[in-house]
């Protein structure tokens, strides 16, 4: 290994001798060194931004391939159509006003302004002769961010699936992803008055999966339980989704996509100390994860004698929600805690949603919602910014938890609301008995199991 090192350093020093040779003074020197350093800085902070953001875009297919899984096979085919058109809107509405609300002159305001200077509509990216933010691509980061983005819409498709109406959910995503997440999210990651405070949300425990977790419930309120789901004698009777492997596909799927969700979120792999922190949020993640499925599953068997493999799978969702708020500043210990406390909260919330009868159908609330504003709370225990106390930075990050979820909950009630009035957002009960393939797209997802 030292050999290869020695090698590796080397190859590095001959790299740079045509330009070396050409310098004739040390300033000059000095000066193609720091360049060379520049460049490297910039082409692995952009690569990071690109790796991390293809790993969450394929967090996409996670959530659609989850959501398959849990949802009954005459609804499978809307839940495909659902999380492909989600992702897309949310990509052109961040790309037409999302990434400038986000961005553009919060300085410790409420939201951005808009760069549409040259007179077009949306965001475009500098010319070639400015096509830097600096120490990244423009578009790398543009990229990274916009799957953030979309994650949020990808939360509230499961939850309220089954008997909600496409388009209706459509505008919903519109809003929520040109609107709503951009937001909240500038009130910490675009330098607003939140993160002025001191509010610290490393990788979005709450600026995306609480955010999405809040805009499910109130959806989930509005459109009511699916028929059939909680009896008047206040029984709760299952309805079994159409396939496990599935479910367990995409749920190891989010778990590979986490790694970029997180990890990229370091924002800079340019410096030795970056890449170590990046293999260290890994490993913290990771962690977390393993922590949650094994909590779950635990608590199962001494709950109810018998485990439930759903319940196995969001606790490790659960238990990656819980760590992004910081992947970072937690040890190994700390950080299988984390992700084990958000397995616990999978198995006690579940049940408690069905008290209330709130019917979600993937589990979305307790995964996200809960577990994001645990994870997000926990911070202060790992975590203090400059001059804070824990205490204060406790204070804090419950202001924060409190703000977004009642900004997001409000105006996502009152969306879900307007529309439930005018346009109807919740199928009829006789297209809900046919199943959403054949009520509202006419392909079902397993034809051989379809009558006539």
């Amino acid at each position: 290994m030292r050999k290869l090192r020695i090698l590796s350093g080397a190859v590095a020093v001959l790299a740079c001798l045509p330009a070396l040779a050409q310098a004739s003074t040390l300033a000059e020197l000095e000066a193609t060194v720091a360049a060379n350093a520049a460049n490297d800085a910039f082409v692995l902070n952009s690569l990071l931004f690109l790796v991390g953001g293809f790993l969450v875009m394929w967090m996409a297919a996670g959530f659609a391939m989850l959501e398959a899984g849990l949802v009954r096979s005459k609804n499978v085919s809307m839940q495909c159509l659902k999380n492909i058109m989600l992702y897309s809107v949310a990509g052109l509405m961040f790309w037409a006003i999302g990434y400038d609300i986000l961005y553009t002159g919060v300085d410790g305001g409420l939201f951005g302004g808009f760069s549409w200077s040259d007179g077009s509509f949306g965001y475009d990216w500098p010319g070639a002769g400015a096509s830097t933010g600096g120490d990244y691509s423009v578009a790398s980061d543009w990229f990274f961010q916009m799957v953030f983005c979309a994650t949020t819409a990808s939360i509230v498709s499961g939850t309220v699936a089954e008997r909600v109406k496409f388009w209706p959910f459509i505008l919903f995503v519109v809003v929520l992803t040109g609107v709503l997440y951009p937001v909240t999210a500038s009130w910490e990651w675009g330098a607003g008055w939140l993160d002025a405070r001191g509010f610290s949300d490393f990788a979005g425990s709450t600026l995306v999966h609480s955010v999405g977790g809040w805009a499910a419930l109130a959806g989930a309120i509005v459109i009511g339980a699916r028929k059939g789901k909680y009896t008047k004698d206040g029984r709760v009777v299952p309805i079994l989704g159409s396939s496990i492997p599935l479910a367990t596909l995409g749920t190891f799927i989010l778990w590979l996509g986490w790694f970029g969700f997180n990890g990229g979120s370091q924002l800079a792999m340019g410096t030795i100390t970056d890449a170590a922190d990046v293999s260290k949020i890994f490993a913290n993640t990771n962690l977390a994860a393993a922590g949650g499925v094994v909590t779950a599953v635990i608590l199962m068997q001494l709950m109810y004698k018998k485990i439930d493999v759903t319940m196995a799978l969001n606790g490790a969702l659960a238990g990656l929600v819980a760590i992004t708020a910081e992947p970072l500043a937690p040890s190994a210990l700390s950080s299988i805690l984390i992700g084990s406390v958000g397995g616990l909260i999978v198995v006690f919330t579940v049940p408690l949603l069905d008290k209330f009868k709130i019917d979600d159908v993937v589990g979305a609330i307790p995964v996200h919602l809960i577990a994001g504003i645990f994870g997000t709370l926990v911070v202060a225990l790992n975590t203090q910014g400059e001059g804070m106390s824990m205490l204060q930075q406790f204070g804090v990050q419950a202001l924060g938890v409190a703000a977004i979820g009642a900004f997001t909950f409000v105006i996502s009630f009152a969306l879900w609301t307007l529309m439930k009035v005018t346009i109807g957002v919740r199928i009829s009960e006789e297209e809900e008995y046919t199943g959403l393939d054949q009520a509202e797209i006419g392909v079902p997802a397993y034809p051989e199991f379809v009558s006539g």
